[in-house]
């Protein structure tokens, strides 16, 4: 390998071109971006600073190539991930990490077995706000955690002319609601709690029953709203509502940590901030201010009153897997076993729906 990680990119649509902007802020070399054609393969590799286009297959064989990340559309994210590890890369994969359990189970096997280095990006972990509410449940300030709620709420699918890949399951999978936002909502009250969900009862809605321009409107297979109540490894109750079509959300996850002491709460939409109540007190902590906890400060790349937001989290979770590969252990990355994890989920928020019933979560 080079002295710095060399990527290649598959999938050059919206997160795609957020993942090359972080190859470049963490310091890697963006070596190919591949896309569906070579016509957009090359304009992608010039649009996002590639050293070349280039097609799929040709990224995982390229010899200088070190990472892959994968960006297509979910139905894809098995084939590719698994053959770039076959071909001994490391590989960065959009959740859902596969479109069912057992897909994922054998991609989680198959890093393992390669010992590569394989990633998901549940970005959100990277918020330093974030690891400071880690911080102060794992210091003992809240107390033990009674009720762990919250929502992911957007608004992009909100009308019936709005249309993407994702509303396909062929396509997508199983879960749109659940399987796209709701992932990253479980992933990020377990990784601050500490928590596991164990069991959980859910209901699943598709408001929007037939979707596309008047005229040509096709069936929708996946849902647009999921509720979801869930009991936890460590005693506590929650709650999640989501959404895709909740007008003026854009992009709202939304948590709050219940305790003995104290209660902590995070927003996405103004995440430089994380939200402390007590019951003679509320107060809020700006993110790189002296109170915040210590796991918290390495993520604090700009002065207080200088916003950071979702793509300084890409940034850090690139330069973290980067770190990784060079031999470190960056506490916090998500891995393929954190992919995983989430399509258990996903199968029993859906098993839950389907059934009327609880579901044990392993």
């Amino acid at each position: 390998m080079a002295d710095r990680p060399r990527s290649a990119i598959i999938g050059a649509g919206f997160i795609g071109q957020v993942h090359a902007r972080a190859v470049h802020a963490a310091g890697g070399s963006l070596v190919a971006v591949a896309d569906a054609t070579p016509e957009l393969s090359a304009q992608a590799a010039a649009r996002t600073w590639a050293g070349r286009g280039a097609s799929a297959d040709e990224v995982i064989d390229a010899p200088d190539v070190d990472v892959v990340h994968v960006c297509t559309p979910n139905y894809l994210h098995e084939d590719l991930a698994m053959r770039a590890l076959a071909a001994g890369k490391h590989v960065i994969c959009e959740k859902p990490l596969a479109t069912t359990v057992e897909e994922a189970r054998r991609l989680t096997e198959a890093a393992r077995d390669a010992h590569r280095v394989a990633a998901i990006p549940f970005v959100y972990r990277f918020y330093p706000t974030v690891r400071d509410a880690r911080g102060r449940v794992a210091r003992g300030d809240v107390g033990p955690l009674h009720l762990l709620h919250g929502s992911y709420l957007q608004d992009w699918l909100a009308d019936a002319e709005d249309e993407n890949w994702r509303v396909d399951p062929a396509l997508g999978g199983a879960s749109r609601a659940f399987g796209d936002i709701g992932v990253h909502w479980c992933d990020l009250v377990e990784f601050t709690t500490g928590h596991r969900i164990t069991a959980l009862s859910a209901r699943t809605r598709t408001a929007i029953p037939h979707r596309g321009q008047p005229g040509s409107q096709a069936p929708v297979g996946t849902e647009d709203t999921a509720t979801v109540m869930f009991e936890t490894d460590g005693g506590a109750l929650g709650s999640v509502v989501l959404s895709q079509i909740t007008h003026g959300r854009k992009n709202r996850l939304w948590l709050s940590l219940d305790g003995e002491r104290a209660s902590l709460s995070f927003d996405q939409e103004l995440p430089d901030s994380l939200w402390i109540g007590g019951r003679d007190y509320n107060t809020t902590v700006v993110r790189g201010s002296a109170a915040a906890t210590t796991p918290s400060m390495r993520f604090n790349i700009l002065p207080a009153g200088h916003p950071q937001g979702y793509q300084d989290c890409f940034n850090a979770f690139v330069s973290d897997v980067y770190a990784a590969i060079l031999g470190e252990e960056p506490e916090g990355l998500p891995t393929f076993e954190d992919g995983y994890r989430a399509a258990r989920l996903t199968a029993a928020v859906l098993e839950s729906a389907r059934t009327s019933s609880w579901i044990g979560v392993s």
